[in-house]
């Protein structure tokens, strides 16, 4: 990619794209939502009892699901994004929060201070997909847990973007195998995404140390499929064809 010879290249374009843009995602796919046309927490209930628990939210963003976190009696509520417009968005949503609130702005590759051992739930909603080093982020997120804690994320299903609509139909415009960094139309190809199969997301969380515990890519359609127009991005025509989410839930053993 001209003009992105390192994951800091990467990183950089992505941050300045976020800073740009941030205020158009604020208060979109946060608990109880994990992604579109995807079960929610409240029927999923993946998470059990939240409350006198200390919750971690990987790529927090504008602190949505933290609010959801406190309002369901968490300990203490920590995030970090790498967005200073999403921090500062969560800050002041979160100032409220009866509970101690640290926010980080720092990319999910890098300890920005967070505690180790400490957390008994790590969770991303939506965020994990931007790491440009997924084994380094999952150690991370490892390391911050407690033995017998849960890490919960969801992303974009990884075949959902091979799709592309043209001339009145759906057809494989990407292979699915081939993995690696992404300008991503979505973004108007102003953001670099790692295009990563699903079973390389389970493996690496096998290799920093995950147990998995469940995997979903059920659709949740709406009543009124076809309703949309089939072009948009997440578009019910193409839900019914391939998951627009997935979710994994993931346990820290010893």
């Amino acid at each position: 990619m001209e003009g992105l010879e390192t994951n800091t290249d990467i990183l950089n374009m992505n941050k300045d794209s976020w800073e740009r843009s941030a205020e158009r995602f604020f208060g979109k796919t946060a608990l109880p939502e994990y992604g579109p046309y995807s079960l929610s927490e409240e029927q999923l209930e993946l998470f059990g009892n939240i409350a006198g628990h200390k919750v971690l939210d990987i790529g927090c963003g504008s602190g949505h699901s933290l609010q959801y976190m406190g309002d369901r009696g968490a300990k203490e509520l920590w995030g970090l994004d790498f967005s200073a417009k999403q921090i500062a968005t969560a800050k002041n949503l979160l100032s409220n929060q009866q509970v101690n609130v640290s926010l980080f702005e720092s990319p999910m590759e890098k300890n920005p201070g967070i505690p180790r051992d400490y957390f008994d739930i790590a969770y991303s909603i939506y965020a994990l997909g931007w790491t440009v080093d997924l084994y380094r982020t999952l150690l991370n997120i490892h390391s911050y847990l407690k033995p017998g804690s849960i890490f919960i994320f969801s992303w974009e299903h990884p075949i959902h973007d091979r799709l592309a609509y043209t001339q009145s139909s759906f057809t494989f415009k990407k292979s699915y195998h081939i993995e690696g960094p992404e300008y991503n139309e979505a973004w108007h190809n102003h953001v670099v995404i790692y295009h990563r199969k699903l079973s390389t997301y389970i493996n690496t969380l096998i290799e920093a140390g995950f147990t998995i515990e469940k995997v979903i890519d059920e659709v949740v359609l709406p009543e009124n499929v076809g309703a949309d127009h089939p072009s948009r991005w997440y578009s019910s025509q193409r839900a019914q064809l391939v998951p627009a989410t997935f979710i994994i839930k993931a346990s820290k053993k010893h």
